[in-house]
């Protein structure tokens, strides 16, 4: 029977910690308190008296719920999933043993699932995947009173990946003992397609003997609602971390794997990701610029083993971008680059962060290669809740052409030297990313190292990352006073940019309103060091040249200063301390840039 001790005892038999089942009951008891009458229904809501999924359904999808729950980053919407899950088990699924059992008995098998394990291989043509699917089956597949098939499946690791309608059969000749049977289709709706691909059937088809099973459109259906009822459970016991919350976990995740970072570079770095999914990270090299991206990763649960993290090496013979997204080669075979493998598997868990890291970036020009990544990656626009890019690649498919679209839960994070071997960045590329640098040493500091606790990772969801603001306009009017007041910051320094043609435009202004605003909302920095972070990332990487950088130095020095009585005192450290070495460096060579340290 279906009651809240019933569901708390059930919650406390699946593999969930004692903070995840609360989380879970909080989230439902929330739905209570705040939705009394939701539905129209003039009473008390008791979630634990409701029986059918259809009333679950319909909480969620009401809009003033939608966005209540939104607000309390989707606790009270994993809570009623959850219990729908529990409905399943109780009133109507048993387990997924009697989906199969009570469905079979009345159900037409119109479905046959194929097992192709054995056959398969990666970057499989379409034609292969059919030739595998279709050939050389032991089997009958002719009509009999329980059996009248519409669609036949191609299976992989107890996932189906490929549906095609089911047009006949014949018999493989020369004919053998026993017969073989070839099947005749061609690949499914994309409606019908979109309803089963992707679906994990191995509690259905289990076992590696016979790879054919028959069952039905209907008993599949099911099962997927089933397993969608369920999808929550990795990401609930951390998926309420606030930002202070979340930038700590980090923090210590990182500490207790014997590596010491500043506590503000990582609350930097966060807030650069969130203000775009383009990172760039310089110094010199042993500082742990590979490293401490693959800490951060690893600790929001982003990792090579599950498929959320990769790292590219670049090398300096790459002079387009084939070697990232893929090329076809002579046979016309279109071959995934590790780009584009990264960008489907984001694209299919959408609610995970996925990194990409770029390794020594610009061992090649970067200009070259990710030219067609940084256009569509400006292209970024929001479609009513979602964002959404332009079409990055279009790989070629047997009857169309398959459209790969930058996720927004991908992450880019480009590591560099600067030193004989590498190239300097265009402006095109300095506007589009946040420049962090990573400079800091102190070979004599092994505080972190004591009574340090071990800290696991957590899966983070995307929401903790993704991009809030596209537009200007996304902050403008709640934040119109911060947004107005770095506008005029900006133009100011303009004025001394402009000497050496270097001003910034509107996609930089836009863009550090968005760090600075994201910053206010979650407490992270003060106003002045996080705009410090800014101006070292987003202005003085602009700059380089002879007499005329000095001039531009010498003027930012000025605005960023003001005279006290103990001498001139600087709201940015950081960025003055840069335009000092900046200096010093043009005195002695006659040049200067940021990258030279």
């Amino acid at each position: 029977m279906a009651n809240k001790e019933s569901f708390e005892k059930w919650l406390n038999e699946q593999p969930l910690s004692e903070t995840t089942i609360k989380n879970y009951l909080r989230g439902i008891r929330y739905v209570e308190d705040k939705f009394s009458n939701i539905g129209g229904e003039e009473n008390i809501l008791n979630v634990y008296g409701i029986t059918e999924f259809s009333k679950i359904n319909e909480i969620l999808n009401n809009p003033e719920f939608i966005a209540y729950d939104n607000l309390g980053n989707r606790m009270s919407s994993s809570g009623l999933k959850k219990y729908k899950e529990f409905l399943g088990t109780v009133n109507k699924y048993e387990g997924d043993e009697d989906i199969l059992k009570k469905s079979s008995m009345i159900q037409i098998e119109d479905v046959v699932l194929i097992k192709i394990n054995k056959s398969y291989k990666e970057n499989m043509t379409p034609e292969e995947l059919y030739h595998a699917t279709s050939f050389s089956w032991v089997a009958s597949f002719g009509k009999t009173a329980t059996r009248n098939l519409k669609y036949y499946c191609a299976v992989y690791q107890n996932e189906i990946i490929e549906v095609y309608d089911f047009l006949g059969f014949e018999e493989e000749l020369p004919r053998r003992e026993p017969a073989r049977y070839i099947l005749q289709g061609k690949v499914a709706s994309d409606e019908i397609k979109s309803k089963l691909i992707g679906l994990d059937i191995g509690d259905l088809h289990k076992g590696s003997g016979n790879p054919i099973k028959y069952t039905s459109l209907k008993i599949l259906l099911e099962l997927k609602e089933y397993r969608g009822a369920s999808r929550e459970d990795e990401e609930m016991s951390t998926v309420f971390l606030n930002d202070i919350q979340l930038i700590n976990h980090i923090y210590f995740f990182i500490i207790s794997k014997g590596f010491s970072y500043s506590l503000e570079n990582i609350k930097n770095l966060y807030l650069s990701l969130r203000s775009k999914p383009f990172v760039i990270i310089s110094g010199i090299s042993g500082t742990g610029k590979t490293k401490i991206v693959r800490l951060f990763a690893e600790s929001i649960g982003a990792t090579e083993d599950n498929g959320q993290f990769k790292l590219i090496p670049v090398r300096p013979d790459w002079s387009d971008s084939s070697e990232l997204l893929g090329y076809a080669d002579l046979t016309g075979k279109f071959i995934k680059g590790p780009l584009t493998e990264m960008i489907e598997r984001a694209a299919a868990q959408p609610e995970r962060p996925h990194f990409v890291l770029l390794d020594e970036m610009n061992l090649a020009r970067v200009e070259y290669y990710f030219s067609d990544i940084l256009s569509v990656m400006e292209s970024r626009n929001r479609q009513e809740d979602q964002i959404v890019s332009s079409v990055l690649l279009e790989i070629p498919k047997e009857q169309e052409k398959q459209k790969i679209y930058l996720p927004n839960n991908l992450y880019i994070i480009g590591t560099v030297n600067m030193d004989e071997t590498t190239y300097p960045f265009s402006k095109k590329v300095l506007d589009r990313a946040n420049t962090i640098e990573f400079n800091e040493i102190d070979l004599n500091n092994f505080s972190f190292l004591e009574n340090s606790e071990q800290v696991e990772s957590s899966a983070i969801a995307n929401e903790h990352l993704e991009a809030s603001f596209i537009q200007i306009s996304d902050v403008y009017f709640e934040h119109k006073d911060l947004v107005e007041k770095i506008s005029t910051q900006l133009s100011s320094i303009n004025q001394y940019l402009s000497l050496i043609k270097a001003e910034v435009g509107y996609r930089v202004r836009d863009e550090i309103c968005f760090y600075m605003v994201h910053n206010a909302v979650a407490g992270l920095l003060s106003e002045d060091e996080a705009m410090d972070f800014c101006y070292m990332q987003k202005i003085l990487p602009r700059i380089s040249g002879g007499q005329a950088a000095r001039d531009v130095l010498m003027g930012l020095r000025e605005v960023w200063t003001e005279q006290w009585e103990d001498g001139l005192v600087s709201k940015y450290p950081k960025s003055i301390a840069k335009v000092d070495e900046m200096l010093g460096r043009l005195k002695v060579d006659g040049f200067t840039s940021f990258w030279i340290s």
